[in-house]
């Protein structure tokens, strides 16, 4: 494969990981309740988010994108080297793109509703786009060798930071890994008061400063895979083996990590790095050995819809009420059945509609791109 190729498979996953967000999760949840007892089946949970230690496939699909951000990066700085960019210039292209991602996400929050008082500072593209940006840092300016050290190094001192430096305001009894007793939200809470998540008693932050450390080595091991699949001297198969191979040793370490420090999304803990690490890479080795070795394209093709325009679709929900659309062609359908059925039917149409909103860009040859 040319070292500089698109990936097809990387657009097919960020699809299949940003259909969750699109609505698939919502009409999983609402097909699981036409069945007795059907809330409470393990495919439901897996569509939400655990309360605080724990997995669930909902967990995954943030550090997933974050993960296959990392991985173009080594693609598309090759291609800025091709182009005889300076090194300004790619820094400035670098940080660019974080502050874009960061003021994304402060609209997203409200910005434009100037209610200033109250406006959560951090966000989900907030943390891709300044995980991102370290992590790129350190990808033009070290070494492979250089770059694994620092990422123990963050992983295990991010551990050993919050195990031995408890919230100096935690309640008696609390530990330092609890939702009470935790660093991570005693720093946010000092630093940005009145500016956290509201689904969090406003106390604390799941995207805060202090756990965006762990968040740059996810961005890292995709970077890390992305300078693997470049390489030309190793065979395609091959490439895939030590994928699946070193997603194995990650899983293994992450779920034994978890016995000290337990598997948490919302802290970003090291072993829940590692463990959704491995099923990144897992799952990219997958869609790369289908689609780019084999060339079995045709069936991803909906995915790579989603996937080449994944922040138009974060962000046009909270712009364009596709709801109101769906209500206009599903509401007398779904008016004739049951409220069961009806809200699973409303689901299916509302993911048909954003569907087509997307195929429309890409027809049109529109992407937005930071």
């Amino acid at each position: 494969m040319e070292p500089n190729r698109r990936l097809a498979s990387l657009d097919a996953l960020r699809g299949f990981d940003m259909l969750f967000i699109m609505g698939f999760a919502s009409l999983v949840m609402a097909v699981c309740r036409l069945f007795p007892e059907g809330e409470t089946s393990w495919i439901f949970q897996q569509m939400n988010h655990v309360e605080w230690d724990g997995l669930r496939h909902h967990d995954t699909v943030f550090p997933l994108f974050i993960f296959i951000a990392g991985i173009s990066f080594p693609f598309s700085y090759a291609k800025m080297q091709e182009k005889g960019k300076g090194r300004g210039k790619i820094y400035w292209k670098i940080f660019r793109r974080a502050l874009v991602l960061i003021l994304f996400g402060l609209i997203c929050n409200g910005l434009l509703k100037f209610q200033f008082a109250d406006l959560r500072f951090w966000s989900v593209l907030a943390r891709i786009g300044l995980s991102w940006m370290f992590a790129a840092l350190l990808f033009i300016n070290f070494k492979p060798s250089v770059r694994a050290v620092t990422a123990v190094a963050l992983l295990v001192g991010y551990w050993l930071l919050l195990r031995f430096v408890p919230a100096p305001d935690a309640p008696a009894g609390a530990g330092p890994f609890s939702f009470e007793g935790n660093l991570v939200g005693y720093v946010d809470r000092c630093l940005f008061p009145g500016h956290l998540y509201k689904g969090a008693g406003g106390v604390f932050d799941p995207e805060g400063l202090l756990s965006t450390i762990p968040a740059v080595v996810t961005a890292m091991l995709g970077m890390f895979t992305g300078e693997w699949v470049r390489k030309t001297d190793v065979s395609e198969k091959r490439k895939v083996l030590w994928m699946v191979a070193a997603a194995a040793v990650m899983l293994g370490l992450g779920l034994l990590w978890s016995l000290w420090f337990p598997i948490n999304k919302k802290l970003w803990s090291s072993s829940f790095v590692l463990v959704v690490g491995a099923y990144s890479l897992a799952l990219f080795a997958l869609f790369y050995w289908i689609i780019d070795v084999k060339g079995w394209k045709k069936w991803a093709f909906p995915f790579i819809v989603i996937g080449m325009n994944s922040i138009v679709i974060f962000m046009a929900p909270r712009m364009i009420d596709f709801k109101f659309t769906t209500d206009f062609f599903l509401s007398g359908l779904c008016s004739l059945m049951g409220p069961l059925w009806a809200k699973a039917v409303w689901r299916l149409g509302y993911l048909v509609v954003v569907w087509l909103f997307l195929y429309f860009l890409y027809k049109k040859k529109i992407f937005l791109k930071v």
